[in-house]
């Protein structure tokens, strides 16, 4: 949304990276969670997110100024990248934490330091219900304020006669 001017291929984009996301859980070997980002991201989010744009009918005027704003501000951000990058591949090793690395080679999953290593549902379901109540809680509530804000918004005023 933020680099692209059209909100549909902005919302694709964001889609495209939920998925890298997923694909991410995947190689944590965390296929559960996996599954929860793309149905409940890349799905049901970005289906309400693309109604909503199109309930709120934004105009197709381009603004040419910021377009070629954003040209330069991306460029100039892609060259920092390449650069952080490049450099990072050919001087960044040099200073890695020796006595770190054996630790956390032979200890992957954090056993023995009392958080356990599991992917199965139950366990994400049971700390989710137990330990992080409240939280789930309180983003529960503010995806039901943001639904209702976004329908007071995309409401069409009557003329009153």
């Amino acid at each position: 949304m933020v680099l692209s001017p059209n909100a549909v291929n902005g919302a694709i984009c964001m889609i495209v990276s939920f998925v890298g996301t997923a694909a991410l859980f995947v190689l944590l070997e965390a296929y559960f969670l996996a599954i929860l980002q793309v149905l409940v991201y890349a799905g049901a989010v970005m289906v309400l997110f693309l109604f909503i744009i199109m309930l709120l009918d934004v105009d197709k005027e381009t603004n040419h100024y910021l377009k070629d704003k954003m040209t330069l501000a991306g460029s100039i951000m892609g060259f920092a990248l390449l650069t952080i990058l490049i450099f990072s591949t050919f001087v960044g090793d040099q200073h890695l934490p020796e006595a770190a690395l054996p630790t956390v080679a032979e200890n992957p999953t954090g056993e023995g330091l009392g958080i356990p290593f599991t992917t199965s549902a139950k366990s994400f379901g049971y700390s989710l219900f137990t330990k992080y109540m409240l939280p789930f809680q309180v983003t529960g509530f503010l995806l039901l304020a943001a639904m209702v804000g976004v329908i007071v918004v995309s409401k069409k005023e009557e003329d009153a006669k």
